[in-house]
């Protein structure tokens, strides 16, 4: 399964790109009532680091494990090494527009975990995807453009 979305936000692509090299930054701009706790990870994230977290899904811990790769001055990889889905890999790209005008790239590839319970989880979170997304770009440009 494939998803895709993008948006702008007026800052510069260094800023947005910095903003999204930063571990903490996952946590900011996930929608409640989802709560991430990270476990360990680097305070800026680089090729080859992992970050070990997380997501409270109401009454529901989703442990997973991420690895950074294919990291750019434009995009990096995150890839699912743990966690409910059979693969995970999300890629962000950011396209500088203008000096100010970053556009924000996600695709993601995923595959459900053949396991029943993370399958429904997976689906669940599949099909959440528009609203996880439209919150990211919410939170996004409030924190950039602030």
């Amino acid at each position: 399964m494939n998803y895709q979305h993008s948006f702008t936000v007026n800052a510069t692509l260094q800023d947005v790109r910095s903003f999204h090299a930063r571990s903490a930054s996952m946590g900011a701009i996930t929608p409640p009532p989802v709560i991430v706790r990270v476990h360990s990870a680097p305070e800026e994230l680089g090729d080859g680091d992992t970050m070990d977290f997380t997501m409270w899904m109401g009454p529901l811990p989703v442990r997973w494990v991420a690895q950074i790769e294919a990291v750019t001055a434009t995009s990096f990889v995150d890839r699912m090494i743990k966690g409910p889905f059979r693969q995970w890999v999300h890629r962000h790209s950011f396209v500088a527009l203008a000096p100010n005008q970053t556009e924000v790239q996600d695709s993601l590839e995923i595959e459900l975990s053949d396991n029943p319970f993370w399958r429904a989880v997976g689906s669940f979170m599949w099909l959440n995807l528009p609203v996880l997304f439209t919150f990211r770009k919410f939170k996004t440009r409030w924190l950039l453009q602030s």
